[in-house]
């Protein structure tokens, strides 16, 4: 039966870690849209930030980020001045005195920056914005590239998360992605950090890599939970050519197929499960403590470009080339190209290419997808008589959602949807079922599991 469900919906189907998707953004939401979107914010409520930094010391081959190697520092710290001048330039076209709730590095990898830049973006946040006392300031680092002095600087500057990325720690699978990196070399950047008062730890984990069996993936999970994290996140290996031309690299033989992913990721869900991580949605793992958690227990959970999270705040201001921001007029997208991305900074205009305005009904069916891959059930009950609600009242999804009751993956009852146990891992196709713009058959997307 799972090999027929994954014939059946292991197919391309988005992440919605936005909705519409980012393949429906255009170019009619530009700098000018997007700097009435900022003036427009509430002073009054928090906002996050995303920093973006498109370097890497070498390119992994599984990457799908957006990203570029760098073997000069130059480049690097021309980067880090242009990030400056965005900072004063969106807290100039943005309300006075808005306060940060949480702040998010994200790359390539942050970490590539000199420390003593790094400090000096920090401090030009912190002075341009409100950074609450409560804010969770969080980064993404590569543990092959990590200093010491860059710690200090990381803890100096109040960072109080770090997610370390790994994948797989087993020596054949690190050489089919170019990327060899020890157990030994990552337990001695998790200690350090904690050494310097950096206590919360997320691991970034994949399974579906190439030469990747259940027992590298398991091997991989044991290892990493000697770290003691408080979060895992497991992602399936996108395998996107056509997107990402690194990842010709890899051997697509060595690729496991559909059942086979999904024993790895249900054999890694089960095995995390026993050692006391709660499953959050159908690719992050936390402990019971933990704010994620919380988060899910308390109706809280969100899903933003950074996966699953307790950040509460409606908007999200994008930093740096390529970062997209989400806020509740819609999505704005930075340039990817760094020259395109500076050069409009420098002449004082927020350096927009495309995004996507929303209307009513993409309000809603936001919010519906969101409610839905977050909590795994939903009542589309008051969903029926918000703006944009279509006029038969989801008839026409609920119909399209038989099959997938019959399958095993949800259970229906009228206007009442929850996805099984079975479902989960296929829970971005129940969530498809309520794109109206998928339907245009624009876009690429990677498997579903």
């Amino acid at each position: 039966m799972r090999t027929e469900l994954i014939e059946r919906y292991g197919g391309a189907v988005p992440r919605y870690t936005s909705y519409p998707t980012a393949p429906h953004f255009h170019a009619g939401v530009d700098g000018a849209v997007y700097a009435g979107w900022l003036d427009a914010l509430d002073a009054a409520e928090p906002v996050s930030l995303y920093v973006h930094v498109p370097f890497c010391a070498e390119m992994c081959w599984y990457c799908g980020c957006h990203t570029k190697v760098v073997k000069r520092t130059e480049p690097i710290h021309a980067y880090a001045e242009t990030l400056i001048q965005e900072i004063d330039l969106i807290a100039d076209l943005a309300p006075a005195g808005l306060s940060i709730s949480h702040m998010h590095w994200g790359g390539g990898t942050p970490t590539i920056l000199a420390p003593e830049d790094f400090a000096r973006i920090m401090a030009r946040v912190a002075q341009r914005f409100r950074i609450r006392d409560d804010a969770e300031l969080a980064v993404e680092i590569d543990p092959r590239t990590m200093t010491a002095d860059m710690a200090d600087a990381l803890a100096g500057a109040g960072i109080n998360r770090v997610s370390l990325g790994i994948q797989d720690f087993n020596p054949a699978v690190q050489q089919a992605i170019n990327r060899i990196q020890s157990f030994e070399q990552t337990f001695e950047v998790a200690e350090s950090l904690r050494q310097r008062g950096i206590q919360a730890l997320n691991l970034d984990l994949m399974y579906g890599l190439p030469h990747q069996g259940l027992e590298e993936v398991l091997a991989t999970i044991d290892q990493a939970l000697a770290l003691e994290p408080d979060r895992i996140s497991l992602f399936g290996y996108a395998h996107v050519p056509w997107m990402k031309t690194h990842q010709k690299m890899i051997d697509e033989q060595a690729l496991a197929d559909g059942p086979a992913r999904w024993r790895q990721a249900e054999a890694a869900a089960e095995h995390l499960g026993q050692c006391g991580y709660r499953r959050i949605g159908f690719d992050h793992f936390a402990r019971k403590a933990d704010t994620l958690t919380q988060a899910l227990d308390t109706g809280r959970l969100r899903r933003n470009f950074q996966g699953y999270t307790d950040d509460e705040a409606d908007t999200l201001i994008g930093l740096g080339a390529s970062s997209i921001g989400s806020l509740p007029q819609g999505y704005a997208q930075n340039d990817p190209s760094i020259r395109g991305w500076r050069r409009a900074i420098e002449a004082g205009a927020p350096p927009i290419v495309r995004g996507c305005e929303l209307a009513p009904e993409d309000t809603l069916r936001r919010s519906l997808i969101s409610q839905l891959i977050c909590e795994m059930q939903i009542d589309l009950t008051p969903f029926r008589e918000r703006p944009g609600a279509p006029e038969d009242g989801f008839h026409g999804e609920l119909d399209r959602l038989k099959p997938l009751a019959a399958d095993g993956l949800i259970d229906l009852d009228g206007p009442r949807i929850r996805v099984t146990e079975t479902g989960r891992p296929f829970v971005r196709n129940v969530c498809a079922v309520f794109d109206t713009y998928l339907q245009t058959g624009k876009g690429r997307h990677s498997a579903a599991v």
